[in-house]
This record gives structure tokens, C-alpha cells and sequence, in this order.
């Protein structure tokens, strides 16, 4: 993990480590309400009892933001689960009736608690596509840029 990694691992991690803890007991209507959102982006999550779907959910939860915090586990794989996690959430912020005003993209006041999750597709796109340049791709790349010059001035 590369050092400027760390602030945004942690903050995702303990922000979603902790929201998976707190749906470890949700009752039955919570949890069927959040499977219904769920059904919208992923339809056969309807199929799941809805007591069951909620405990998988905050496991999933519970594991993405513990693999966030784990600072042996590769940013770009951390990344990638991420990015699945706030994709999905966006996805089912777009397709919720009522989260978006008339133009499709701009939250409602009801859609703000969910539209505001895009800062987490942020993250996992900056984890992603962050790419380590070592001193050897360095000199590669000047000698090749000086190398190109020398063949155009000849």
C-alpha cells in the first residue's frame, strides 16, 4: 500500500466496517426494504429471504471494509471491490423512484443519503487507476522521450 493510499483506505474502511456492524441485527422490515432497493439493480436479490439477505449484507459489508483497512491487501484489488460496492450503490441511487430530481442526476432531498455515496466510486477509481512508477520506468520513459527527440532533430 503506497502511503498516500492510507487516508483514503481508512476512511472508506472504518466508514463501511461500521455500517456493516450495524446491520448485524437488522429487524425484518429494515431489512426487506433494503432488498428491495437492491432488487432494483440486482433482481434475483428478491429471491433471497429478506432476514438472510440483510446478514449477507452486513457481512459483505463487513469484509469489504476490513479488506479496505488491511494494508498488505493490493489497492488495486481493494480498489476494484470498492468500486463494485459504490457502483452498485449509485446504480441503485439512479433507479430508485423519487432519489433523483426531474433531470435523472441531481438528488432529491430524499436521494441526498444515497447520492452522496459517489464520493466512495471516487476513491475506488483513484485506487484503481493509481499506478506506482518505479526509477527504472522513469529513466525508460526519459530515454525514450530523448530518444524520439534525437531521431526528429536528425
Amino acid at each position: 500500500m503506497r502511503l498516500n493510499h492510507i487516508p483514503l483506505r481508512l476512511t472508506t474502511g472504518a466508514f463501511i466496517l461500521n455500517t456493516g456492524l450495524g446491520k448485524r441485527k437488522l429487524d425484518k422490515d429494515s431489512a426487506a426494504g433494503l432488498q428491495a432497493m437492491a432488487a432494483r439493480v440486482i433482481p434475483p436479490v428478491s429471491r433471497i429471504d429478506a432476514e438472510r439477505f440483510g446478514k449477507m449484507l452486513s457481512y459483505a459489508e463487513m469484509t469489504l471494509g476490513a479488506a479496505l483497512l488491511t494494508p498488505f491487501l493490493p489497492s488495486r484489488l481493494a480498489g476494484i471491490g470498492l468500486g463494485i460496492f459504490s457502483g452498485s450503490l449509485f446504480a441503485m441511487y439512479l433507479r430508485t423512484p423519487g432519489m433523483t430530481l426531474e433531470d435523472g442526476i441531481r438528488p432529491s432531498p430524499q436521494g441526498t443519503g444515497l447520492a452522496k455515496d459517489i464520493w466512495m466510486l471516487g476513491i475506488a477509481a483513484a485506487l484503481v487507476l493509481d499506478r506506482k512508477t518505479t526509477r527504472g520506468d522513469a529513466t525508460r520513459q526519459t530515454l525514450a522521450i530523448l530518444g524520439r527527440e534525437r531521431l526528429n532533430n536528425d
